[in-house]
């Protein structure tokens, strides 16, 4: 565990919070904390609104400044290095470790890949991220330009996206298409999470079994969509999800007893190669991050 430096959230007030008392609204719009928590933040005078500090009794406008000084706090330990993959003027590229998250979220702030990227290259800007458990890949685009360019490709399916994972058993078939739509269901500790669902958005993913082993098999899947924990989602669809996933039960829902959140590690998912075209020269890129030797070919 190490201390952080603390972040600033502010907000600017849109209509949804005119006429309402500051202190009800943190609470419901910023659920995370209590009444309780806020209350107590409001009184050590964290929290202001238009450079005041605020005793949360204060009646709402649209177009006011909201500003939380979150304290320094402990941030959970995670692997804080990365490989360079690409650099140039546009772009840069790296494979992050598992376990480090990509962007701030859940209590991680400065250990999280964003961060030590920044340190190298200031102002990148990452074009996708990858879940916590998850290793590989990442691109980052350097410019407004390169960013617009490339997250327009990725709208339009121009980057190609290849992962490894360790599946659960011995699947029939070498090939799959798999379809299963993906969309909020319940979930006893978050209230919902992202899994098969008929009344979710459409979502594809081809996996390829490249070797049977005793117990599970080494899976690449090309995803077409960008859905989240869309791997994991699908390979529990056709009955065989990642080993260790403390999630994802088979056919694609989350675990009847005891289901892990989102973030829970223990499986293994490797973002192995991504193509496309330069921003800027054309070029086709295919970048590739070794994978960890448990998903290797004859481990």
């Amino acid at each position: 565990m190490a201390l952080n430096g603390g972040y600033t959230y502010r907000e600017h007030l849109g209509q949804r919070a005119e006429g309402q008392r500051l202190a009800p609204y943190l609470a419901a719009h910023y659920p995370h904390s209590t009444p309780q928590e806020w209350q107590a933040r409001l009184a050590r005078g964290e929290v202001t609104l238009d450079q005041r500090p605020s005793s949360g009794a204060e009646t709402l406008r649209a177009g006011q400044q909201l500003v939380w000084q979150r304290p320094p706090w402990h941030e959970e330990d995670a692997p804080l290095h990365f490989s360079l993959l690409h650099e140039d003027a546009a772009l840069v590229a790296v494979s992050k470790p598992s376990g480090l998250p990509t962007l701030p979220g859940g209590g991680f702030l400065e250990h999280t890949l964003l961060h030590l990227v920044r340190a190298d290259f200031p102002g990148a800007s990452p074009l996708h991220r990858l879940g916590r458990g998850t290793s590989g890949v990442v691109l980052f685009a350097r410019t407004p330009e390169a960013a617009s360019h490339l997250a327009r490709a990725w709208r339009e399916q121009q980057v190609g996206k290849f992962y490894l994972a360790l599946a659960q058993g011995r699947p029939a078939q070498d090939h799959y298409d798999i379809g299963a739509a993906i969309g909020p269901v319940p979930h006893p500790r978050l209230g919902e999470v992202y899994a098969a669902s008929p009344n979710g958005k459409p979502s594809r993913s081809l996996a390829t079994v490249l070797e049977r082993r005793e117990q599970s098999s080494l899976v690449e899947v090309d995803i077409r969509t960008g859905r989240p924990h869309q791997i994991r989602i699908h390979l529990a669809v056709i009955g065989h999800p990642l080993v260790g996933d403390p999630l994802y039960a088979p056919g694609g829902l989350p675990l009847a007893h005891l289901p892990g959140l989102p973030g829970d590690g223990g499986y293994w998912l490797h973002a192995h190669r991504l193509t496309f075209r330069h921003p800027v020269s054309g070029e086709a890129i295919e970048l590739e991050a070794m994978p960890p030797p448990v998903l290797s070919r004859n481990a």
